[in-house]
């Protein structure tokens, strides 16, 4: 039988919990790091359901280094995608995916987890530390891509909290974006003045 998924749909706290939960029992971590748009949820989980729409989660787990080293030609984002990516039996349970990524994935600047928005998630008689980048680290991120998507969440995100656009654009140059990359994020972010 077929199945049929439903639209990305909005994410919440609680969905942010159960992928959290799901990557440290698997790759029996306590922490875990949450990038792309629904990092948001760590530190604005009732944030505008603009930016909360989506189909997935990115995260990897805090010991993603050590476990790939302890299983020789696996990688930790094909695990992810293999047991709770799209398709899975996560996805059809719970409505949502997450989508397995690594430390490379999104483009921050270097000092980012200075900076990071942490939480703790309880797993019985566990805790996991979840990191994500701050708000305006997020933005970075979205900038070095910039797709109708990323400048959507850029857009609601900026009418609903005056980003520093300054503050961002110094950290997006920090972040040594490519070439191609720092002209269109600027004159972005200039059209948001």
């Amino acid at each position: 039988m077929a199945h049929r998924f439903a639209g990305p749909g909005i994410r919440t706290i609680d969905d942010l919990h159960r992928a959290v939960r799901a990557i440290s029992r698997h790759f029996a971590t306590d922490t875990v790091v949450i990038i792309g748009s629904q990092a948001i949820l760590l530190d604005w989980p009732d944030a505008p359901a603009l930016m909360r729409i989506s189909g997935e989660i990115d995260a990897y787990p805090g010991n993603i280094r050590e476990w790939e080293a302890q299983n020789p030609g696996e990688l930790s984002s094909e695990e992810i995608n293999a047991l709770f990516g799209f398709g899975s039996r996560f996805h059809i349970a719970f409505g949502f995916y997450i989508d397995g990524v690594d430390e490379t994935t999104a483009r921050f600047p270097a000092d980012w987890k200075t900076r990071a928005v942490e939480i703790t998630v309880a797993d019985e008689d566990r805790t996991i530390r979840v990191i994500a980048p701050c708000l305006e680290d997020l933005i970075v991120s979205k900038l070095h891509r910039l797709s109708p998507k990323d400048r959507e969440f850029i857009r609601a995100c900026h009418a609903a909290r005056r980003l520093d656009l300054a503050l961002i654009e110094s950290r997006l140059m920090r972040s040594q974006p490519a070439p191609g990359i720092a002209s269109p994020a600027r004159n972005f972010l200039d059209a948001l003045a």
